[in-house]
């Protein structure tokens, strides 16, 4: 059974890295959150969402990359302090850019995070094979 209070568990970050990158992918390329804050009476802030699900989907999808490196046995260095500076930095330049490519550097953004998944998946697999063939 695990410990769900353990909050460095890397199956309970990279539920809450996934879930909060469904709902920032969600409310920033959707309509979804824009009606549901205009039906409150809200309207005004709508501008403004951008600049922080933006920046919630870059540390989301982070926090993601981080769980899949603990799972994988922590391979190779510790990624948190890349992953924080990369989050600031995407988010810093689609600022900069006024959102005018946004959507393809989230994609771009989600497509390194699946590309770090199958690179650790495979690292992992060769470590042991690497593991198994050194005890024989």
């Amino acid at each position: 059974m695990t410990d769900m209070n353990n909050k460095n568990e890397p199956t309970t970050l990279l539920r809450r890295g996934l879930i909060g990158s469904v709902f920032a992918a969600i409310c920033c390329f959707t309509p979804f959150l824009v009606l549901i804050v205009a039906g409150v009476g809200l309207s005004a802030i709508v501008g403004w969402l951008d600049y922080a699900l933006f920046p919630m989907l870059f540390t989301s999808l982070s926090v993601v990359a981080y769980a899949l490196w603990l799972e994988a046995g922590k391979l190779g260095r510790n990624p948190k302090i890349p992953l924080i500076v990369l989050a600031v930095v995407l988010s810093a330049l689609l600022f900069w850019l006024e959102f005018r490519f946004a959507l393809r550097i989230s994609v771009a953004a989600a497509l390194a995070v699946a590309g770090y998944a199958l690179w650790l998946r495979n690292s992992g697999r060769v470590a042991a094979e690497n593991m198994e063939g050194g005890q024989q």
